[in-house]
Formats: C-alpha cells, structure tokens, sequence
C-alpha cells in the first residue's frame, strides 16, 4: 500500500487569468463561463495518485493582484508547491510571474514553482507566443504549460507534474 501524505499547493496570478477556473477543471473536472471572482482564499482538495505516494493536495486559490501580494503573505506559509498563472490573452498578466515568485521564495525557498500559461482555447486573441514564455521561465528557473481551464488542455497534466516534482518523481 502507498503512503499518504498532504501537501499545501498555492494558485497565483493576477485577476481574472482563470485560477479558479483551473482548479474547479482539475478538482470537478467542470468549466463555468460566468467569471467567478475570488475573496480572500478557496480551498479544495484533491488526491493524485503517484508512483510511490498517494499526494492529498491541499489547493489554495488566492485572490489575484498586487494589493494582496504583501498583505497575505501568511496564505503562503507552509506551501510545497505553487503554480504560478498568466493570461495568454493578456500580455501583462506576465508580470505576474516574477512577482509571486519572489513572494513564494521569500517564504519558501524550497517550494516548487510551475507556470502556467492559461486560456491555450483562445487562439485568436493570443498576446504571448511561446518564445517569450520559454525565455522568462528559463530566467526564473522554472518550466511551464499551456493549459485551457475550458476545455481541461493541459490541467491534469499541470497540477501532476506539479506533485511529481513536489515529491521528487
């Protein structure tokens, strides 16, 4: 029988880049049009079955914008991993990710960061290409996804890749 164990993972980003959109496609497997704003944090659950472990995520979705960047710094005490969101459609929702990354590390140097580049479906109004998203990972030293919270691209896939790395698969 695999060990249980639970970890924190966190969801950043700026307004309105589909963080809670993306959680509710890997959690409930589910994708509501309607924007659903966020106060404060959300917290799901949900298990992800891995080579040597059986992970409990713990999935915060945090309110987006830099108003909350300084003032709920204790939202990412104890995080394992985050994943870091941006809006392909929306080319200075980038900026975010250098932002929460310096927020993760100031209180976790060892959390594990992913970045997600999310609305892949909407080809037509796309502002990011795939050059600019590989050189500004590189730079943070991470890797990152395209992911669609609409038609679940690259969801399962993100938040699994995230609990690899977490625990070291």
């Amino acid at each position: 029988m695999k060990r249980s164990v639970q970890k924190k993972v966190c969801l950043l980003g700026d307004f309105a880049v589909g963080k809670t959109s993306l959680v509710r496609q890997f959690v409930e497997g589910q994708f509501d049009d309607r924007y659903l704003s966020t106060i404060g944090v959300k917290v799901s659950r949900k298990t992800v079955e891995l080579d040597q472990v059986q992970l409990n995520m713990m999935i915060w979705d945090l309110v987006g914008g830099n108003e909350y960047l300084h003032t709920e710094r204790s939202y990412l005490m104890g995080t394992a991993g985050a994943l870091i969101v941006c809006d392909l459609t929306r080319e200075n929702t980038l900026d975010a990710y250098a932002r929460y990354t310096q927020q993760v590390r100031a209180v976790n140097a060892d959390a594990v960061i992913f970045y997600l580049a999310n609305k892949l479906d909407l080809t037509a109004e796309r502002q990011i290409t795939t050059g600019q998203l590989a050189q500004l990972c590189a730079s943070l030293g991470g890797d990152f996804l395209l992911t669609s919270a609409k038609t679940g691209a690259g969801v399962n896939e993100a938040f699994t890749q995230l609990a690899r790395q977490i625990e070291g698969e």
